[in-house]
């Protein structure tokens, strides 16, 4: 599903070059929960970054469904994330002004579906994941663990091919982290979604079937549980 060939990133700070990322080579295959840890600094957000679409590499190539995304304008990159992938952030990001059901079928409306057929998909998946009843709240009525929930929700209702998790449950209690990355794994599994979630609790790296360790910017373990 995914290809990184002799990805590279530099920083300039100053005059001094500084190497976050520095000849990365992965695969991935369909449908494979993925975890990639690091001490801070590491290069594990940045090399999610640059999976995603969302910042540039400085050499190499990154392949998502065959298609290389690093040769992409940000017009074709756009449409592409659109249809193939989903994010999840440490800070929510919802709107604050629309509702669980509007936050979730948000993504929905640039694919061109239709209203009713939007909201009817944000409700079902806002039910699997134990959200009936906040259908008509907005972020500001629901806690850090509900609104990471819509979050997740909004990431999977237009069924990504690959979806970027960065901290996912960086802001949430250890009881709510437990449900949520159970909740994460599940959906994922069950639809044959490519995870990859950056983190740097070894705890919840256990629960992926792989956990990719960067340090100064170079893997320096890539372990699949067994």
């Amino acid at each position: 599903m995914i290809k990184v060939e002799n990805l590279r990133k530099i920083y300039k700070v100053g005059a001094e070059k500084v190497i976050a990322l520095n000849n990365i080579n992965l695969e991935f295959k369909q449908g494979e929960f993925c975890c990639i840890v690091g001490t801070s600094g590491s290069g594990k957000s940045t090399l999610l970054n640059i999976l995603a679409g969302l910042e540039q590499a400085s050499k190499g190539n990154v392949y998502i469904n065959g298609k290389n995304i690093c040769s992409m304008t940000e017009k074709e990159l756009s449409l592409f994330r659109q249809e193939n992938i989903g994010f999840i952030f440490q800070s929510y990001n919802l709107m604050p002004t629309m509702t669980a059901v509007e936050n979730v079928a948000f993504p929905l409306l640039f694919q061109g579906v239709e209203k009713s057929k939007r909201e009817k998909a944000a409700k079902l998946i806002l039910k699997e994941i134990g959200l009936a009843g906040r259908y008509d709240h907005k972020p500001s009525e629901l806690s850090g663990g509900q609104q990471q929930r819509v979050g997740i929700a909004r990431a999977f209702v237009g069924k990504p091919k690959v979806i970027f998790a960065d901290e996912p449950t960086g802001n949430l209690d250890s009881g709510t982290t437990e449900l949520v990355m159970d909740m994460l794994t599940d959906i994922s599994l069950r639809n044959n979604i490519t995870f990859i979630m950056v983190t740097h609790d070894m705890d919840l790296a256990q629960k992926a079937q792989r956990i990719i360790t960067l340090k100064d910017g170079e893997i320096v373990s890539d372990f699949k549980q067994p």
